[in-house]
């Protein structure tokens, strides 16, 4: 956005999809906020606080979250009066990506909770058979 036309608020189909990302295992305020970043708009912080009803905090922690997934970035700095520069931030994976990320780690760890059982299985019919 940085000055564009954005609508105020997520709306009701973007917060059934951050909806969705919590369920997948986001963080709620981190599903807001890449919510709002799929709309394709460079963001400051301020804006999603506004758009996304998040504190200051909450924020700058989902901001962390997605730059440490490496879907966001930096993509400039803007002087607002005096002070301190304002970050400009922009989603920098597809949509598509992003999914197929959260998708393989899911079915990574499910796999892996399967070898486990079977493990254990196998530990006990050992043990038993002892």
């Amino acid at each position: 956005m940085v000055g564009g036309n954005m609508s105020l608020q997520l709306s009701k189909g973007e917060e059934e999809v951050a909806d969705l990302f919590w369920d997948i295992g986001l963080k709620k305020n981190t599903a807001r906020v890449l919510v709002l970043m799929i709309r394709g708009d460079e963001l400051t912080s301020r804006e999603m606080e506004r758009v996304c009803d998040l504190r200051q905090p909450e924020v700058s922690i989902a901001l962390t979250d997605l730059q440490k997934r490496k879907w966001i970035r930096v993509v400039r700095h803007i002087m607002e009066n005096k002070g301190r520069p304002v970050k400009i931030f922009q989603l920098i994976h597809s949509l598509d990506d992003i999914l197929d990320e959260l998708k393989n780690a899911i079915v990574g760890d499910y796999e892996e909770k399967v070898k486990e059982i079977e493990k254990v299985r196998e530990l006990l019919r050992v043990k038993v058979a002892e």
